[in-house]
């Protein structure tokens, strides 16, 4: 009898989905043969190869990782069955552009759901995930860990994957002080979600196998929180899952992948920013709740922003730094920096773009809404050097750091800077704390019963 015949895959991704759909549903399956992943959104990860430690033994090679520019060549010239999408923050018409040229170079094309991809913990999980980048997940997950931690319970953060080096070093991470951070030379986007959580005295997981790494956080947690990466739905099949919604986008929940996946599963929906989002604004994300997804519970909340020397801003030249991906693929036109510099005064915003080198400059030709903001870009050493010129250059007084942690520790700025941050506020009730609670007693009575 004729062997069957492997059916030939392409992974569309971006260093993060698409290696955990490989792990789970391709790796050790014998039916189907992954000829290579392609990449976007992040610089510089075509060209690697996905190692042969992490691909198993039906790939002693390795994978090779291409460019989804060459999406069509790929597919006719190594006869491809089935190109499957994989990343994330992307709006529906995006995604269907790309099944398109998949159908017209002769392929199938797939989405691999929950059932395929989420695995199964031996602890209770609580995801928390958005539907669009920048909508306020990283304060929810934090605030949901804090929470959590002063009710009693060991908590082990896992973040969804940024892994942008060497993967066969990365495939179970483990931080929980900033010497880790240095250990696995972590990129500015890395250190953004992982500090917070540290310095708040959470262990924070990440990697490339996340069925390892769940065991491995399984072993000293009570409970798993999952920390989502841009508007993915969680890697973990959760118990509690929140998403946070972002009035300033209304109408994205329905609009992008996979954040309404999210919108629609959530138990809970947190309506952020409202204290800055107009009113009708807000009543249009209430409206598509109750039109999709009526009985999850609706908190609304504010991110109020804390600025450490205030005085500094007020009548100066300001170079205004934010985070990287709210801006680039979150599509944002600012952020918390931005916000602080008006609030406090600053004399003149100033636009960045005249003082951009290298990969900066590249940044603004891909997102070209990005005008008076710098983002904070640096995906590995040599585009943190530039991050660094860039700011040196700029013509500023004073440089307002936007950014989830103090750029400060990481890059010689060359002129007085000032820190911004923001946290979660509920407004109102329902209250998380409420419905944490009322959660992890639901698990302890589940666990006396066994």
């Amino acid at each position: 009898m004729a062997e069957k015949k492997r059916k030939r895959v392409i992974i569309l991704g971006a260093a993060g989905r698409d290696f955990h759909n490989f792990n789970v549903f391709f790796r050790n399956n014998p039916d189907y043969e992954v000829v290579a992943f392609t990449a976007t959104q992040i610089p510089d990860i075509e060209g690697r190869i996905y190692p042969p430690e992490l691909a198993g033994p039906l790939y002693p090679n390795g994978i090779p990782i291409w460019s989804e520019d060459d999406l069509e060549k790929i597919i006719k010239e190594h006869d491809i069955d089935i190109a499957v999408f994989a990343y994330s923050d992307v709006s529906h018409e995006h995604v269907m552009h790309l099944a398109s040229r998949a159908h017209a170079a002769g392929a199938d094309f797939w989405l691999l759901g929950p059932k395929s991809t989420m695995l199964k913990s031996s602890k209770p999980v609580i995801a928390v995930t958005a539907v669009r980048t920048g909508s306020g997940k990283s304060q929810t997950s934090r605030k949901v860990a804090k929470i959590l931690k002063d009710l009693g319970y060991k908590v082990a953060v896992i973040r969804h994957p940024m892994p942008y080096g060497d993967l066969r070093k990365q495939i179970v991470q483990r931080f929980a002080t900033y010497e880790d951070l240095d250990k696995y030379e972590c990129t500015i986007e890395e250190r953004e979600e992982y500090e917070p959580h540290i310095d708040y005295g959470h262990v924070v997981y990440a990697g490339v196998d996340y069925e390892k790494i769940l065991r491995e956080a399984e072993k000293e947690a009570d409970i798993i929180l999952w920390d989502g990466g841009n508007n993915d739905f969680p890697f973990y099949e959760p118990d509690l899952w929140i998403v946070v919604a972002d009035p300033h986008r209304p109408g994205h929940e329905l609009k992008y992948h996979p954040g309404e996946t999210n919108f629609r599963s959530a138990d809970v929906i947190i309506i952020n920013k409202v204290e800055t989002a107009y009113p009708e604004n807000v009543q249009k994300v209430r409206e598509n709740i109750e039109k999709v997804n009526p009985n999850a519970i609706v908190i609304e909340a504010a991110s109020p922003i804390f600025v450490d020397k205030p005085e500094l801003i007020k009548g100066k030249r300001v170079l205004v730094v934010e985070d990287g991906p709210t801006l680039t693929h979150g599509g944002m036109k600012y952020g918390a920096g931005y916000v602080a510099a008006k609030k406090f005064g600053a004399k003149e915003i100033i636009d960045p773009r005249p003082y951009a080198v290298g990969s900066i400059v590249e940044t603004y030709k891909k997102y070209p809404h990005l005008d008076v903001i710098l983002p904070a870009m640096g995906y590995g050493k040599k585009q943190i050097k530039e991050l660094e010129e860039t700011i040196n250059r700029a013509d500023a007084d004073v440089v307002v750091i936007g950014t989830p942690i103090d750029l400060r520790r990481i890059l010689n700025i060359n002129k007085p800077a000032v820190r911004v941050r923001y946290e979660l506020e509920e407004i109102g009730q329902p209250k998380l704390y409420d419905i944490l609670k009322d959660f992890v007693e639901k698990c302890e009575k589940l666990k006396k019963k066994e």
